[in-house]
């Protein structure tokens, strides 16, 4: 009996002892422990998915794991946003959007999911100024003329856009507004689709970001009529200010956000992998590439910067709304 009890408390303490030994394990276990999949709310070949194929090509180093992307387009950028709001807050899916879809659709539509309390920033990665760009056949050959035609037949000029309040469609409005004209706003997929629409003939002007232009200008299928900003991106071509769109019409930045209730740990992991890819030499080299701007913002510095753009962006849906 003796024994058996002795050996009764022996597997205790056995099993006592690999329990342990199982939590100390899962507590020193180091996030991230397995790929990490970056969600993008927009559709193929736009700019977000050219900027997270430079970011998942080099970003692995500072994780010691892959980070893989996966294209979720639809419903304006909700279907993805949706996906990543509903996946579990451990780090290893994230969403890689932009301010409009993050901020002002809510002011616009009912959203499956609240922003603010959904979501928490992991960076800022860069910001990206708008052009305004036709085919090089087109008859437009400046803004002006393009202006004096959509006067002069209204709502006649079709203009493709990456879906409705999007990076695309609420420099377009505001346009329109300062202009005092009305394009005929067709939604696309992302900014990839809509250029492949002007590109096909389905449209006749779109807009885009730098690292979607520049090789379609290189190729002479493209001219820019305009960019974003107060001074000019091309020496030929005008910028907004110039035109008489002040303020900050176009400017869209690129973030990368966590489900809310993410690890504070987990974020400071994310925020630290980002801060070294901004000074890698060959990030910079290919971000250089696409025309594209390095300007790392934190999470706690993007957050502020969030709660004001709702605040803006409602003012701006209702002038353009009444």
């Amino acid at each position: 009996m003796y024994k058996t009890v002795t050996r009764r408390i022996a597997m205790a303490i056995t099993g006592a002892g690999f329990a342990l030994a199982a939590t100390m394990g899962t507590a020193q276990a180091e996030y991230p422990e397995k790929p990490i999949t970056m969600v993008i709310p927009l559709g193929a070949g736009g700019s977000h998915d050219l900027n997270a194929r430079v970011i998942t090509s080099i970003i692995p180093q500072y994780l010691n794991q892959a980070m893989i992307v996966r294209l979720t387009p639809g419903a304006s950028g909700q279907k993805g946003t949706q996906e990543v709001a509903n996946s579990k807050a451990d780090g290893y899916t994230l969403l890689f959007t932009h301010n409009y879809i993050d901020m002002l659709q809510q002011h616009v539509e009912n959203l499956p999911y609240d922003p603010l309390k959904d979501f928490v920033p992991v960076a800022r990665v860069n910001y990206a100024p708008i052009g305004i760009v036709v085919r090089a056949d087109s008859p437009y050959q400046t803004y002006d003329d393009l202006i004096a035609a959509a006067k002069a037949d209204p709502g006649g000029i079709q203009m493709a856009h990456s879906g409705n309040w999007g990076a695309l469609f609420v420099p377009a409005a505001q346009i329109m507004k300062a202009s005092g004209t009305q394009f005929n706003l067709v939604p696309y997929k992302g900014g990839g689709p809509a250029m492949q629409a002007l590109l096909s003939g389905d449209a006749d002007i779109t807009m885009g970001f730098p690292s979607t232009l520049g090789a379609q200008v290189d190729a002479g299928k493209i001219r820019i009529l305009a960019t974003a900003g107060n001074e000019r991106m091309i020496d030929d071509v005008p910028s907004f200010a110039e035109l008489g769109i002040g303020g900050d019409v176009g400017f869209m930045h690129r973030v990368v956000l966590a489900p809310a209730d993410t690890p504070a740990d987990v974020l400071a992991t994310l925020n630290e992998a980002f801060t070294q890819l901004m000074e890698d030499k060959t990030f910079k080299r290919m971000m250089g590439r696409l025309n594209e701007t390095i300007d790392l913002i934190d999470g706690p510095g993007y957050q502020v910067m969030r709660e004001q753009q709702t605040v803006d962006y409602k003012a701006l849906v209702e002038s353009l709304t009444q």
